[in-house]
């Protein structure tokens, strides 16, 4: 380009700059800089005014219309009956090993299953009973045989007092005849003695059942030879099973003899009574056992585990619906209604759920007015509605 096109796009640059022909740009101002600047002053300026003014005023509510149509209710004051939960075995009232005191005799015949009820007195297992038998007849023989031997020698001691009187006889001979007397009636005694042994042993040859119950294990089998002190078989006695809960020492110090109690069986619960406490704590553990008699077990067998609820003594507490209760972020929440009306949330301490109420430990005054229906959709600072309690609560 030459001298020319170069001095008319001079001219022309300039005219839209807005400079006067003949001006250098380099010793001119930047207008476009110094609006920039006064363009963040004033945006400064107008925040801090803004920052300055708000600073003075009240917090206003987050909603000035109601958003909810809530209905409200106070801490009611009830007889609530307390609940301890607890875990346990169910185990036999009482377990008995049943055996003979004989040895080395044969079992004839075992009459009985597990599971089957036995009354008292009733023949389990029988025994052999030909050697017994043998050895009753004998003592009998030798009983039969001292009473002869009594007689003779009574008829004997006889003549020899006749014979004292008379003085016919030596003195020492009489003494003989008499004291022979006194060693046959000994006799006797003896003989009988060893017959009501052997009877006894003839009985023992019957296993029998010491009350009534269930047999609840058998380890007998016909043929058997059995020793002396084996166990023949096991009895559940009068079926009665209990319930053995182990408590911690807080919840164990709280019972008593006589406390209500429902198990959990697959057929529903089990009523039952605590029977009776351990004296004392476990060492290591520190939990106490509660002995829960079970008279009607149901469903439940000795062996189960069983979770169970024990009732204890009805005492006053504050309780209010359990709608009114929000959890949120793991801590239980109510909503307290304002004069205004202007729902404040409050944390609370909560204890025992009885049917469709909650116990309120902490948190909550008698006179306050606690939202029930509508709290889980309340937000601190809401503005709600108040409805009668047959109303429906839904969000307007």
């Amino acid at each position: 380009m030459n001298q020319y096109g170069n001095a008319v796009l001079t001219r022309s640059w300039r005219r839209g700059r807005g400079l006067a022909p003949g001006s250098e740009l380099r010793h001119r101002p930047n207008p476009g800089r110094h609006s920039r600047r006064r363009d963040l002053h004033m945006l400064v300026g107008g925040l801090l005014a803004i920052l300055l003014a708000s600073c003075g005023k009240p917090p206003q509510p987050v909603s000035t219309q109601p958003s909810l149509t809530v209905t409200v209710g106070t801490l009611e004051q009830v007889d609530l009956v307390r609940d301890i939960d607890a875990a346990g075995s169910v185990r036999a009232w009482e377990e008995m090993s049943l055996g003979v005191e004989l040895t080395g005799v044969r079992v004839a015949e075992v009459r009985v299953e597990v599971g089957d009820a036995v009354r008292k007195g009733d023949v389990l297992v029988q025994l052999d009973r030909r050697t017994m038998e043998a050895e009753l007849r004998q003592h009998e023989a030798m009983v039969a045989q001292a009473l002869a031997n009594e007689v003779l020698a009574r008829a004997n001691g006889e003549r020899a007092r006749a014979m004292r009187e008379r003085k016919l006889m030596a003195a020492g001979d009489i003494e003989q005849m008499i004291a022979s007397e006194r060693v046959a009636e000994a006799a006797v005694l003896n003989a009988r003695a060893a017959l009501a042994s052997a009877k006894l042993r003839l009985e023992f040859t019957s296993l029998r059942a010491p009350d009534d119950g269930l047999i609840s294990a058998r380890s007998v089998q016909p043929g058997q030879v059995i020793g002396a002190g084996a166990e023949l078989l096991r009895l559940i006695r009068q079926g009665r099973l209990e319930w053995r809960a182990e408590l911690p020492e807080s919840d164990f110090l709280q019972l008593a003899v006589g406390a209500r109690v429902a198990v959990a069986s697959p057929a529903g619960d089990v009523e039952g009574r605590v029977r009776a406490l351990s004296p004392s704590l476990d060492a290591v553990s520190r939990t106490g056992i509660a002995y829960v008699d079970l008279p009607q077990p149901g469903a439940l067998i000795a062996g189960m585990f069983a979770a169970g609820r024990i009732h204890l003594a009805a005492t006053a507490a504050t309780m209010l619906p359990s709608a009114a209760i929000v959890e949120r972020d793991g801590y239980r929440y109510a909503f307290v209604l304002d004069a205004d009306d202007i729902a404040r949330q409050r944390r609370v301490e909560v204890g025992q759920v009885s049917g469709a109420r909650i116990e309120v430990l902490a948190g909550i005054s008698a006179d306050d007015r606690v939202v029930v229906r509508g709290a889980a959709f309340l937000s601190d600072g809401d503005r709600v509605r108040v409805v009668a309690d047959d109303a429906s609560a839904t969000e307007s």
